[in-house]
């Protein structure tokens, strides 16, 4: 026959499946009681969430471990542990995923360039801007996560592919940023034909199977919209930045709204709003026009409660006969200062 202490002492190391704290630090075993005349054992524990698959795991767990002690039957009833207790180990826990998302490494900031629709430049942002961080100081890599519109490498002229050492990917690296993308893995620019659940392990490929090293920063391409690969995200990196990608279009920035809004709903924090193909400026006579009109950027920032980090106009980067990068803004061009300004702005608000 147990005694309360001995299933106490059962219970006690077995781990909140959300916080990954043993129920003795998170105080989970809240009550236990035992009718000895049925050798049965009643207790109830408080989790992070309740009703989840996660729930009926832990269950399982908990009843396996009783009745291999001895319990004849079992009864368990969940509660949701109290607010300051998720509280106090939300963040670690938070923390403890991502890092084993990155093979234990911690430190590495998530951000996430998302954008309500295609044709924004959202790409185009992504790598510039990882581009930009790397020529200021910082280890940098781009998860090119549009699995069905991947585009990263052919924009920064990659024509390497991922070698493999061991059980890991190495990222091909060009211009100081490492980068994965599912354009390395389809052959003749090939289209994707997936569905949801294997986009998400394909995600969590690009995290677990790639050797990324010491990063400071990983920057995530997302497909546009708010879709599976979008959800995937947000409930794998709790803590990801996310920068949000508009025209000055009003359409655009209506629809961005929606990318924004499912951030805040996950409670992603954003960084800032870039609005990409601000304006057209005349090399002849330096008039700006406003091809796709204006304040579309600012409309959305306020919307969303933050700041433009940049306006980004419309213009080629400079022909280099020596170098293929399509995409690529070299730093002495003036909108490779601007992302330069917007790489500046996204470590002040990151450090």
């Amino acid at each position: 026959m147990l005694t309360k202490e001995e299933v106490q002492k059962l219970l006690h190391p077995i781990e909140d499946p959300f916080l990954h704290k043993t129920l003795e630090e998170t105080g989970g075993v809240e009550e236990i009681k035992i009718k000895e005349e049925k050798n049965h054992v009643s207790v109830k524990v408080g989790v992070a969430k309740t009703n989840t698959a996660e729930q009926m795991q832990l269950q399982q767990e908990i009843v396996n471990v009783l009745k291999g002690a001895g319990a004849a039957t079992v009864g368990l009833r969940f509660t949701q542990l109290p607010d300051e207790v998720i509280e106090k180990y939300q963040q670690s826990a938070q923390q403890a995923e991502e890092a084993s998302l990155m093979n234990g490494q911690t430190g590495t900031t998530f951000i996430s360039i998302a954008s309500g629709k295609g044709g924004v430049g959202k790409s185009t942002v992504t790598v510039n801007l990882a581009i930009a961080l790397a020529r200021l100081g910082k280890k940098v890599g781009i998860i090119d996560a549009d699995i069905y519109g991947f585009s990263v490498p052919d924009m920064m002229g990659v024509e390497e592919r991922p070698v493999v050492r061991g059980e890991k990917i190495l990222p091909v690296e060009r211009f100081g940023v490492k980068v994965i993308s599912m354009g390395f893995f389809v052959e003749d620019n090939s289209p994707v034909i997936w569905r949801g659940p294997m986009l998400g392990k394909m995600l969590t490929s690009f995290f677990k199977e790639v050797e990324w090293g010491d990063l400071d920063y990983l920057l995530l391409d997302l497909p546009p919209g708010t879709g599976d690969v979008a959800l995937d995200v947000h409930s794998m990196l709790p803590s990801s930045k996310e920068i949000i990608v508009t025209t000055p279009h009003p359409t655009a920035a209506f629809v961005a709204a929606r990318a924004g809004q499912m951030a805040i709903q996950t409670e992603h924090e954003i960084l800032g709003v870039v609005e990409n193909m601000a304006y057209f400026e005349s090399q002849v006579t330096g008039d700006k026009e406003y091809v796709f009109g204006r304040g579309g950027g600012e409309k959305l920032a306020e919307q969303l409660k933050t700041d433009v980090l940049g306006h980004i106009p419309l213009r080629q980067p400079f022909e280099e006969e020596d170098i293929f990068a399509p995409s690529v803004y070299q730093e002495d061009h003036p909108t490779g200062q601007i992302y330069r300004n917007v790489a500046a702005k996204v470590i002040d608000r990151t450090s």
